[in-house]
């Protein structure tokens, strides 16, 4: 058996630590890929200081990360999109419930992505920047297509025949939030969001038609003016509190569906203490009054809520149609652009702990890279 190195998590909040790992060989609709850069996620610190928690399926020692960006070394007997030699980006799904971690955890030099969940980059594209796509844009992805959400229609590369009314996106400068602004227009629907002042410009720049100051008093009736009469598709609430504001703006416009994809209240801070018990204990009490609270402001408003799961795509057709169709097609035709842009912060596994750290202490329209 072949040997590599991994960024293991060896118990529940523990420091990442770099050890000898076995190479995985890949299932029949697997690719086994040389991981070249990873992009880190909000869920990746989340994970590693709550998993007792929020994550009790989850056995350590195991392998976390979602974004994965390098080349592949060998194919499951199986796969017909990808060859040995090609540079490709995809989605981890390692930590997910009945998953193995081991495998299919991003922070490793060797991993195994499932070929549904992964596409070629392109020749423009460094692995830098293709690192940044997997989990945010299926997030958005999720968010916006599947039946269960806004189910709105995908992109065809075709302009469609009918226009699609407006789709609102609470938190335009978040990773989730620029890959649905750019989904929903290519999809043919009109968009509207919110983001810093400082951010705005970039927002609006991947297709945003307006983009309003997500911390101004006056944020939700920028957000229907800007709408204007026209037919909402839904909205995706992105960040602490982004829910309520959501819920009022369909209030308002006649909109009926919402995608949640944010706790009500930030983690960080329950993260970073030294002890889980009984910290946790009122932190996920606010958590979950405003969970109710807002499903029964939704509910009494004629609006259908729920959570959404960025990876749950592996077990449904949005998964294929994004990655097979979707990504290659709107890549190649410039459409989507690699949001947020890159920051590279490390050079090998040992750093990811420290990308961990720096991500949960803040990070504004730009996504960490780790090369390994």
């Amino acid at each position: 058996m072949s040997v590599q190195s991994a960024a293991v998590l060896p118990a529940p909040r523990a420091p990442l630590t770099v050890v000898r790992a076995t190479v995985p060989e890949p299932a029949a609709d697997e690719i086994l890929v040389r991981v070249r850069a990873v992009a880190i996620n909000p869920v990746d610190w989340v994970i590693q200081g709550t998993s007792r928690v929020t994550y009790r399926w989850l056995q350590t020692p195991a392998v976390l990360g979602s974004d994965v960006a390098g080349e592949v070394v060998a194919v499951g007997s199986a796969v017909t999109r990808f060859r040995v030699g090609q540079r490709v980006f995809g989605l981890a799904t390692g930590t997910d419930n009945g998953r193995d971690p081991l495998r299919e955890g991003a922070f490793q030099e060797y991993t195994v992505l499932l070929e549904r969940l992964a596409a070629p980059i392109p020749d423009a594209l460094s692995d830098e920047e293709a690192a940044v796509f997997p989990l945010g844009v299926s997030t958005a992805a999720c968010a916006l297509f599947q039946p269960a959400h806004l189910a709105l229609r995908m992109p065809t590369g075709e302009t469609p025949s009918e226009p699609g009314g407006v789709v609102v996106v609470w938190g335009g400068s978040t990773s989730v939030g620029m890959n649905a602004v750019q989904l929903a227009r290519a999809a043919g629907y009109a968009a509207v969001s919110t983001a810093s002042p400082r951010n705005a410009a970039t927002v609006r720049s991947l297709g945003a038609e307006a983009v309003v100051d997500y911390g101004s008093a006056t944020a939700v009736d920028e957000l229907v003016a800007a709408i204007a009469g026209r037919p909402v598709a839904g909205a995706v609430a992105l960040g602490a509190g982004s829910t309520d504001t959501c819920i009022e703006v369909l209030r308002r416009t006649g909109g009926t569906r919402l995608a949640m994809a944010s706790t009500p209240v930030s983690l960080a801070e329950l993260v970073g203490r030294k002890r889980l018990f009984p910290a946790m204990l009122p932190v996920f009490t606010r958590i979950g009054l405003a969970t109710v609270r807002s499903t029964l402001r939704a509910r009494r408003a004629g609006i259908r809520a729920g959570f959404v799961w960025g990876s749950s795509l592996r077990d449904d057709e949005v998964g294929p149609a994004l990655w097979g169709g979707v990504l290659p097609r709107a890549l190649a035709d410039g459409i989507l652009r690699p949001m947020p842009e890159p920051l590279v912060v490390g050079e090998g596994l040992r750093d990811v702990q420290a990308a961990l750290d720096r991500q949960r202490a803040g990070v504004s329209a730009s996504k960490l890279v780790v090369r390994v």
